[in-house]
């Protein structure tokens, strides 16, 4: 698909940005939109994931069917069975007459299951044997209903780790992933954020009948290296705000850091992130394992130099009834006089003290590195409220990276 053809489905569907992730999500959205084919669409809490399985359908031969979106996250776990699939009458307390689920409401359209990894996990089989074979059973039932619908499902979960930990089924995971897509966090388009403040800040002012606010450069360089933890919806949230509360149209740096008040410790971390996120994750736990094994080396050798210094003054005194130095390697030297010798064990106590200091110095500088690792792990995790998953992620680290680093550093 060509790019103005692009360009028209983001008017259509109210999508703003240029981002090449963007663009690429919507274009895998479109090539798989004519298929039947499962599709699960990943990304953090607030990108606009939803705008993804409209396009889909739209695109579909079922754009005629119905399109029912349902937040699985929103449901009750005792009534989620019921939602989706429908009971019986008498099958449960309050069950007052026969009721169909949205998957046979939504028969030849489409269903659009948002934050799928919240399903219980005797549900998720239910919804396996949907995807593999159309086929469900009302709760209080036994009689099997055949359906024929297009399952899209959106989750901002890291799958695989729900599978390690046994939240979610492998088997469901392949099945719902026929076609992935993943939409970029904002931080990955830094280029677009100016463009959507300033489309939130018109859509409110035409909204509720007040001029418009706009941004100086530096404080759109402010938003774009801002880090964005809840993405669009975040950002809109703050164009509203300062759209309601400043006086002044023209929003300055000072006024944009005061809604931004961590701006200084997500900043590094905006910047870091325009790097390939798996690469430079794998990259930089190397480069801190290189550090702290230097740093342990730095001790080694500092620790060598002064066993090696005492050892050399201790060999290199004068030898009992005679008046030079006998060396411990080589025998057939001319003889040191007391003035060379006393001269050369300054020259040697001199150079190594360099080279201890030389090395104290690195030794003090990876000290640091590790003080300054603990100080961000610290406020990482006292943002997130200790929640370790969070905190890894704006750290990007791993997870299991992250828990050594709190034992490592005995990190409370």
């Amino acid at each position: 698909m060509d790019k103005p053809d692009i360009l028209k489905i983001k008017q259509r569907f109210g999508i703003i940005g240029n981002s090449e992730a963007l663009s690429r999500a919507i274009d895998i959205a479109v090539q798989v939109a004519p298929t039947d084919l499962s599709v699960l669409i990943m990304g953090e809490s607030g990108v606009g994931k939803e705008a993804i399985p409209q396009i889909i359908h739209q695109f579909s031969a079922r754009k005629h069917g119905s399109y029912i979106a349902v937040n699985c996250g929103a449901i009750p776990e005792g009534t989620i069975d019921s939602e989706l699939f429908g009971h019986e009458k008498g099958s449960f307390t309050g069950a007052y007459e026969s009721r169909k689920g949205y998957f046979e409401v939504a028969g030849g359209g489409t269903i659009f299951l948002d934050e799928v990894a919240e399903l219980p996990l005797s549900t998720q089989v239910r919804l396996l044997r949907v995807l593999e074979s159309g086929e469900f059973i009302r709760v209080g039932s036994s009689k099997v209903i055949k359906t024929d619908v297009r399952v899209i499902a959106a989750t901002n979960v890291d799958v695989p780790n729900a599978i390690q930990h046994g939240k979610f089924r492998e088997d469901l995971f392949y099945r719902l992933s026929s076609v992935p897509i993943e939409i970029p966090p904002l931080r990955h388009r830094r280029e677009d954020i100016p463009l959507l403040f300033r489309k939130f800040a018109v859509d409110f002012a035409e909204r509720n009948r007040m001029p418009s606010i706009s941004l100086t450069e530096e404080a759109q360089e402010i938003l774009s290296n801002y880090r964005w933890p809840g993405n669009i919806r975040q950002l809109k949230n703050i164009a509203e705000q300062i759209s309601i509360i400043e006086e002044k149209r023209l929003i300055t740096t000072d006024v944009i850091r005061s809604y931004l008040p961590d701006y200084a410790e997500s900043k590094l971390p905006a910047l870091l992130d325009s790097v390939d996120k798996k690469t430079f994750a794998s990259e930089r736990e190397i480069l801190y394992k290189i550090l702290f094994d230097m740093r342990s080396d730095m001790n080694e050798l500092k620790k060598l130099v002064h066993e090696n210094l005492h050892k050399n003054l201790t060999e290199g005194e004068m030898h009992p009834g005679g008046s030079h130095v006998i060396p411990k390697y080589v025998h057939d030297v001319e003889p040191i006089v007391p003035e060379e010798k006393a001269s050369r064990k300054f020259d040697m106590h001199r150079d190594v003290m360099e080279d201890i200091q030389d090395t104290q110095e690195i030794v003090e500088e990876s000290l640091s590195l590790a003080d300054k690792e603990i100080e961000l792990i610290r406020k990482a995790l006292d943002r997130h409220n200790g929640k370790r998953k969070y905190a890894a992620g704006e750290l990007g680290i791993s997870e299991r990276t992250l828990y050594r680093k709190i034992k490592e550093y005995n990190i409370e």
